[in-house]
């Protein structure tokens, strides 16, 4: 029997631990995935040898790595003219490899602030140029996203977060992007929740940990002209350009992480596409959602920018929220705490969340409510 035959369907799948995780990250995989994650660190392939013990430029890695980059280009119909990269570093390095490869001396990047991770990419964009805020919600404690953008006349990109984990906003669809410039988004926490037309963007960069793997790489999706693009003198390893060209190995790059994220995307491809986590994903927040507005919890983003994967929501009082949490914790829903910067409860509901757990928050959540309301 060969490697292939053994490893069996991803499709489907319930869910059988006793607990909900709703951990913002890292965050939930699906049963199927860490059950083929389990065979294959112990025989990848039927080579004997488990995928954390082979070597990164081996021919058991070789395959996996095609296997892994042919998933993702079919899952996010991504055109040859883009490079697939996977880099160390979380999205927080990309901050600063943004700007180094991407903006020109004395050129500006526009940056729309929707929170804390777009805050920190401002920042770390300073260092290198001038950086024009296009659009900010900071106003408003972020409860929303903005929709009056101003850029700045000629922009070396504009950069956005596409999902703000922490105060529950979402993008429903691309901002627009000035003529001549070129959008550039981190993705972190809805990569291929929902379909993309990858076209629309000059670079997108993810962290895998909320719904592609685990924590340790870096998913980027960059158009090849702008990989070549090096708008100063740079270290080796801090160039795109040195990645791509390398396949992604110019050093021992996060092998385990690259595997897991490569059996994710046959999960999502075997599960429907992104069409079908689109589906999953709007009803599985329609369920919490729905609670919510029956009356008294407070959610934090307005109803108009509300996220399919972060819901942050807060009690009447703070010893009710208390409340809840140490309920649902007994109840085997975990990691529901918000955030100190909104503080109140979030539901983290990533695409390998599974329908039956919000569907079972919100009872709860309607329980509660009836009980202290």
């Amino acid at each position: 029997m060969t490697a292939a035959a053994t490893r069996g369907t991803l499709a489907g799948g319930e869910h059988t631990r006793g607990v909900y995780n709703f951990s913002a990250g890292p965050a939930v995989l699906p049963e199927a995935v860490i059950r083929r994650v389990q065979q294959d660190i112990w025989d990848m392939d039927g080579s004997g040898i488990g995928i954390m013990e082979h070597s990164h430029r081996g021919p058991v890695i070789d395959a996996m790595w095609t296997r892994t980059e042919a998933a993702c280009r079919k899952l996010a119909g991504i055109p040859d003219d883009y490079a697939v990269i996977y880099l160390q570093g979380g999205a927080s390095t990309q901050f600063s490899m943004v700007p180094a490869n991407l903006l020109p001396e004395g050129a500006t990047a526009d940056y729309i602030n929707t929170g804390v991770w777009s805050q920190k990419a401002i920042k770390e964009a300073k260092l290198y140029g001038s950086v024009h805020e296009a659009a900010s919600s900071e106003g408003s404690n972020f409860d929303h996203i903005p929709t009056e953008i101003r850029c700045s006349p000629k922009p070396a990109y504009l950069h956005f977060t596409s999902n703000n984990t922490i105060f529950g906003t979402e993008f429903s669809a691309e901002p627009a992007c000035p003529a001549g410039s070129f959008l550039v988004c981190d993705a972190s926490s809805d990569i291929f929740s929902r379909p993309i037309d990858v076209k629309k963007y000059g670079m997108i960069y993810a962290g895998a940990q909320k719904n592609l793997g685990p924590s340790g790489v870096t998913l980027v999706i960059m158009r090849k002209d702008l990989v070549e693009r090096c708008e100063r003198k740079l270290p080796t390893m801090g160039m795109y350009k040195t990645h791509a060209e390398n396949d992604s190995r110019y050093n021992t790059p996060p092998v385990f992480g690259v595997y897991v994220m490569g059996v994710v995307f046959e999960w999502i491809l075997e599960n429907g596409g992104l069409e079908g986590m689109a589906r999953r994903n709007s009803e599985k927040a329609r369920a919490i959602y729905d609670a919510l507005d029956a009356g008294f919890y407070k959610p934090h983003a307005k109803a108009d920018s509300r996220s399919l994967m972060n819901i942050t929501f807060n009690c009447p009082s703070d010893d009710l929220n208390k409340a809840f949490l140490k309920e649902a914790q007994a109840r085997g829903f975990d990691g529901l705490k918000g955030h100190r910067s909104v503080g109140g409860i979030r539901a983290s509901v990533y695409n390998a969340f599974p329908v039956e757990g919000c569907h079972a928050l919100a009872e709860f959540m309607r329980d509660f409510a009836r009980r202290n309301g």
